[in-house]
């Protein structure tokens, strides 16, 4: 008997699932094979029992976390398991453990959050596969079919009119109407996407922020000025995003009293569809957000991205990282969670990176904000690309305006391949933590802060060996404690600013013979000799290691 036959179309694919869970239930920390992967079962998986097991599954493994995993998530992948889902612990080593197992045996690794349950997971994971049409190749034109199918049904239910749109306003389906219907739908229609007045009440109104906060129904109130019936609305949400809104707009007579729970059960259905149509932009977008961030935290390869993007992972690539901190001034208009806030910075830097480069994209990482742009193999740019600095500029500008009053970026030097992007990222959080003593500064290029960044790498090494560090600058700090004296940062400061004693003794707001007695005191307490270069080099380096001793 042969064979059977290939799935060359799957109806579910591995970055369905991926779509549908990263957020609030896992984290994709390996994907050795990419995500265009066909996906068949979802099976609860026993540490010691991988019998069930079987090609195209997605394995959770339950029971055990960290590096206890290991061994059944090698005989998951060895069995041929598409994916591998496993608790994780703090300890990033063992995190690390994980990745190179899954690297070694092909299958992507998903980390299941603390606070998801395993039933939630198996749950989303199952929906996707219990919908699978019986053909295997899902078509727009099946996904739209049962849109429409949907807005039907619940306009039948609600007793309203309805239409569902995507997370940019476009409408992909809406109900059949007479004319009950407002100017507001009529226009939708007419341009397939709702009017951009009536989009910005939204916005300004908060109905999308709380709509992107969860499962919430929304009463939306008549606005006659903008030719706006009353309307309840849902949004469609998949792994903590926004895929798009149900609208119930009210026509001659009163939405049914269960509409509230009726929108809600319609948003999950129309999830599920939404997740499932393929190259769906909203979920592109999604997907490459989530495989940037998993390549700048080093847990996803470079190939993943590229692969999404369309774009060489040879190629080169700059990296600008964003610092949302607060300032002393904050916005108007009601405060956003700080969550909330990440969200919607990453949305304005999407838009601005989309109409910068095709390429590009934005993605959330340990409450930073990094927007990547790969560029070509032989890209003739200066590394200080004036225009890639004023791009970032008016992007800072925004979101100081709108969200973040004290924001800052750092745009790093060019990096020669995509697969260098955490190192870039790390450049670019040095880079931040030299701006952030600049407040009033908005954007640095790698070259303008090169000196600060080298020396914090220096730093950083000479942390990593605390050996190597010279004892008589320990009797310093040493003297301080004891004394509550500042011996340590005044000889720092003298040594900055080449002994200019004048200029320093202004900086501590002290007499210069004040400073000068200091200095002379370090120098008879550890016996250097400020006159041998060597020294001086030695002292202000490891200087700038003790607590303290930062000039001010």
């Amino acid at each position: 008997m042969a064979p059977p036959s290939p799935v060359t179309h799957p109806a579910v694919l591995l970055r369905h699932v991926v779509t549908a869970l990263a957020g609030p239930f896992v984290d994709l920390l390996a994907a050795p094979r990419g995500v265009e992967l066909p996906l068949e079962a979802v099976a609860i998986v026993e540490p010691d029992d991988t019998t069930a097991l079987r090609p195209g599954t997605l394995a959770l493994v339950i029971g055990v976390r960290g590096r206890a995993a290991l061994r059944p998530l090698l005989a998951a992948g060895r069995a041929g398991a598409v994916a591998v889902a496993v608790r994780t612990d703090p300890d990033a080593a063992g995190t690390e453990a994980l990745r190179r197992a899954a690297a070694e045996c092909g299958a992507a690794l998903l980390g299941v959050r603390e606070e998801a349950r395993w039933e939630q997971v198996a749950a989303v994971a199952r929906t996707l596969l219990d919908v699978a049409p019986p053909t295997a190749e899902f078509t727009e034109q099946q996904a739209h079919g049962d849109l429409l199918s949907l807005v039907q049904t619940l306009a039948t239910l609600t007793g309203g009119i309805i239409s569902i749109e995507d997370a940019a306003g476009r409408v992909l389906a809406y109900s059949r109407s007479d004319d009950q219907v407002d100017e507001v739908r009529r226009m939708s229609i007419l341009g397939h996407a709702c009017p951009e007045d009536y989009l910005s009440f939204l916005r300004d109104s908060g109905v999308y922020a709380r709509l992107r906060a969860g499962e919430e129904v929304l009463d939306v109130p008549e606005r006659a000025d903008l030719g706006a019936r009353r309307r309840t609305a849902a949004g469609i949400m998949a792994g903590g995003r926004l895929l798009g809104t149900i609208w119930t707009q009210e026509g001659a007579v009163p939405l049914a009293g269960r509409t509230p729970e009726v929108l809600r059960g319609a948003a999950r259905l129309a999830a599920v569809h939404l997740i499932r149509r393929p190259r769906d932009p909203a979920l592109d977008t999604a997907l490459r957000e989530e495989f940037a961030a998993g390549l700048l935290a080093g847990r996803v390869p470079a190939g993943s991205l590229a692969a999404c993007l369309g774009v060489s992972p040879d190629g080169a690539v700059t990296v600008v990282g964003i610092d949302l901190r607060d300032g002393p001034e904050q916005p108007a208009g009601p405060a956003l969670a700080p969550a909330l806030r990440r969200s919607r910075a990453a949305e304005i830097a999407s838009v601005h990176a989309a109409a910068y480069r095709r390429t590009a994209v934005a993605a959330q990482l340990d409450g930073r904000l990094y927007v990547l742009l790969p560029e070509g193999d032989h890209d003739p740019r200066p590394a200080a690309d004036p225009a890639l600095l004023a791009w970032t500029s008016d992007l800072v500008g925004t979101l100081r305006t709108h969200l973040a009053p004290a924001a800052q970026a750092a745009v790093t030097a060019r990096a020669p391949r995509l697969a260098e992007a955490p190192k870039a990222r790390g450049t670019a959080d040095r880079m931040l933590a030299v701006l952030a003593r600049s407040p009033d500064r908005t954007v640095a290029s790698y070259p303008d802060l090169r000196a600060s960044v080298v020396l914090g790498e220096v730093l950083e090494l000479l942390d990593e060996h605390p050996g190597i560090h010279d004892p008589a600058l320990d009797v310093l700090t040493a003297y301080d404690r004891k004394h509550g004296a500042d011996l340590a940062a005044s000889l720092l400061l003298y040594l900055d600013a080449f002994g200019d004693v004048a200029r320093v003794a202004e900086r501590l707001h002290i007499h210069p013979n004040t400073l000068r007695h200091r200095v002379r005191r370090a120098v008879e307490l550890t016996g250097i000799d400020l006159d041998d270069p060597e020294q001086r080099l030695v002292a202000m380096l490891q200087l700038r290691r003790t607590p303290g001793g930062h000039p001010a």
